[in-house]
């Protein structure tokens, strides 16, 4: 599916991110977790389809049910004792609760991570950080950029390879291990070749020179100010009602949070917002674009 959201400024998909990674790593109120859990398989399925179906189902679904059964047995920490294991600790409610939000949170902020790069690619991040940080912001880029690349070409070498008889997938134990042996040598003389290709195109393109420009290919239009000013708006209000307890929560003792009060509930409702905020934008613009094509 096209995703509109990945087409606006890089200022405002980075600003996003930024809040929605922040509000999921230090907002632990259930629903806040629900909220941001349910939101971020939403985009991801959006963005990749059945590739992050299977990755949520298949991946972070059994990650946070050993996540959540793992904490109870070194955390005793609570009031309320509901039994008590085989060495004699207690298994309290206040831990499992807790296992089950550290659970959710951790595999949250994988979900919304598969999201970001999928958004945010290398090019979107040297523009916004190559004139304040250019070293780091091109290291990263380049370490973004090199896992699939590597992927791509260990596919082609093991394919070549098992196109002249060397498939390390079958034989003996010492066979295989000759053949992955060829394949990582073939693997790094190609990362080493590359590393000098790329060394000479930014020599010859002028990298570290002073005064030397920078092409942008991206405007910052009325459509970008409108989605910064909602997500800026947004994430102003979610993060003041939290200084404020409207959504804090603690786990021990004994669980104790904020409810159901009128700020509370305006919230959790800013926040699915908020965390909803680019599926919004795609439907919106999918809606916009079929009546478009209905009255033509």
């Amino acid at each position: 599916m096209c995703d509109t959201f990945s087409s606006y400024h890089p200022a405002v998909n980075f600003l996003y991110f930024t809040l929605v990674l922040l509000f999921s790593m230090f907002f632990t109120h259930p629903v806040c977790l629900g909220i941001s859990l349910v939101c971020a398989f939403v985009y991801s399925i959006y963005l990749n389809g059945k590739k992050a179906i299977r990755f949520n189902f298949l991946y972070l679904l059994p990650m946070l049910l050993v996540t959540a059964l793992i904490n109870p047995a070194f955390n005793h920490e609570g009031a309320t004792i509901l039994s008590y294991l085989w060495n004699g600790n207690p298994l309290t409610l206040e831990s499992i609760a807790y296992g089950i939000a550290a659970a959710t949170m951790l595999i949250t902020v994988i979900c919304w991570f598969s999201c970001y790069n999928a958004v945010m690619t290398s090019d979107k991040f040297v523009y916004l950080f190559g004139r304040v940080i250019p070293a780091l912001s091109l290291i990263l880029a380049m370490a973004l950029r090199f896992v699939p690349k590597f992927k791509a070409q260990l596919k082609v070498v093991s394919g070549a390879q098992k196109c002249i008889g060397r498939d390390s997938s079958q034989g003996g134990i010492l066979p295989r291990a000759r053949q992955g042996v060829k394949i990582l040598s073939v693997m790094v003389t190609w990362c080493l070749e590359n590393a000098i290709e790329t060394a000479d195109s930014m020599k010859s393109r002028g990298y570290g020179l002073p005064g030397r420009t920078a092409f942008s290919i991206y405007p910052f239009d009325r459509r970008d100010r409108r989605a910064l000013m909602v997500i800026g708006g947004l994430g102003a209000f979610i993060f003041a009602g939290a200084c404020a307890g409207g959504i804090s929560f603690r786990y021990f003792p004994n669980m104790k949070g904020a409810g159901g009060s009128p700020l509370s509930v305006a919230l959790y409702a800013a926040y699915m917002a908020f965390c909803l905020t680019p599926v919004i934008i795609n439907v919106w613009e999918d809606r916009k674009w079929k009546h478009l094509q209905f009255d033509i």
